[in-house]
């Protein structure tokens, strides 16, 4: 390999290499950290977390994040070596480069057609990414200089030259042992957000200081209202979520929001109201490319329980089962018929779908850009905050009533 397609494959990589190792620290974060938002979640059409939170974001339950970093690594690896290695293998180095990145070419357009025509989502992260394998791909292609066919032998004897090399075979080592390091310590997505709520649920909440309690109030006190045509029937604090089965945020925030919400709605001093506006267009026509499929049956499915007094059991159902993998329609199903006892589905569905139409021409009318939304006595809540922080709200909000 000549000096300088080595200088553009090392800079690529060390550029892929960042971004990867950006992308696995926001997923990461995002499993758990109830409250973290990334800098590249712009909205709903720009976002990392949409991206990595998804049925693509990871494979086996490894996110393809940390593929990302073991290939630049790789590469990485492949074009220092080849910097001071025989001038055989050299000229070997850009043909495994070429091999590596012509796999990693088709994952990358496997996962560039589902975040830009399935999920309908701009990964500002992964779009680096897939430039940089682009990159790779072109320059080490254009540096091999022998048949692929060859490449097989040509490994043999360099893998024999690798194990007779103390340095090469302690990096081999090490990159092999922080690939498995990696993939054990980092949570997988279900685990993670299963294990994020129950430790959120059963642990004491920490204490607000006055000092943060007077910056929420603050910010508080400047987010936009708006009259939502939902009744407060006397409690003093009206909250409405818009809510998505198929929405990990969703799920959070149900979970972390059991341990304050009761005591105040058996008050009767806070309403509490779950309006539906789920991210698939067969029963929100807002949502032309919304990718959350399931999540009709599964809001169908909770209206369905409502009047058997089954709905809690199968939320709870819903959300524990949210994946990955996703639920199906058949899956909802089933459960609306085993946990909420639900034996005619498919004959309430038209009319708990025109419920759900109802719901999400509501959140139109509010300008609900996302799940979950919240509308506290009308003001608007996008982030996922803390329970104890949702918490400060709900009492500013009892006090200003008082």
């Amino acid at each position: 390999m000549t000096r300088s397609p080595r200088q553009w494959l090392l800079v690529f990589a060390t550029l892929g290499f960042a971004a990867s190792l950006m992308s696995s620290y926001v997923h990461y974060r995002l499993l758990t950290d109830v409250s973290y938002t990334s800098v590249c979640d712009v909205n709903t059409t720009i976002s990392c977390a949409q991206a990595y939170l998804s049925r693509y974001g990871s494979l086996w339950g490894v996110p393809v994040a940390l593929g990302g970093l073991m290939y630049f690594a790789m590469v990485l690896v492949i074009a220092g070596l080849a910097g001071r290695s025989t001038s055989k293998a050299r000229e070997n180095a850009p043909g495994y480069v070429f091999a590596l990145s012509t796999l990693a070419l088709a994952f990358v357009l496997y996962l560039g057609w589902a975040s830009y025509f399935v999920l309908k989502t701009f990964c500002i992260l992964c779009a680096i990414t897939y430039v940089a394998v682009i990159a790779i791909f072109l320059i080490s292609g254009g540096a091999t200089t022998f048949p692929m066919k060859t490449l097989p032998g040509r490994a043999r004897r360099d893998v024999r030259t690798l194990v007779s090399s103390p340095l090469a075979l302690l990096i081999a080592v090490l990159f092999v042992a922080g690939a498995a390091m990696a993939v054990a310590v980092f949570p997988g997505d279900a685990a993670a957000s299963g294990a994020t709520a129950a430790a959120q649920t059963a642990a004491p909440l920490p204490a607000v200081t006055d000092d943060d309690r007077a910056k929420i109030a603050q910010w508080w006190e400047v987010q936009p209202k708006s009259e939502v045509p939902v009744p407060a029937d006397g409690a003093k604090v009206l909250i409405v979520k818009f809510n998505d089965y198929q929405c990990p945020a969703c799920k959070l925030t149900f979970d972390t929001y059991k341990q304050i919400l009761p005591k105040y709605i058996a008050s009767g001093q806070v309403k509490y109201v779950v309006k539906h506006y789920p991210l698939e267009p067969e029963c929100n026509p807002y949502v032309p490319g919304g990718n959350h499929y399931a999540s009709c049956e599964a809001a169908a499915a909770v209206i369905m329980a409502k009047p058997k007094g089954t709905a809690d059991k199968l939320e709870d159902w819903i959300f524990s089962h949210i994946g990955p993998p996703p639920l199906t329609g058949e899956q909802v199903k089933e459960a609306a018929r085993t946990v909420g006892g639900i034996t005619d589905f498919d004959a309430q569905y038209g009319r708990a779908k025109e419920e759900i139409k109802t719901d999400a021409g509501i959140g139109q009318l509010l300008s609900v850009p996302s799940t979950p939304t919240f509308f506290v006595n009308g003001r608007k809540l996008t982030q996922v905050l803390p329970a104890q922080y949702f918490e400060v709200l709900i009492q500013l909000e009892l006090q200003r009533t008082k």
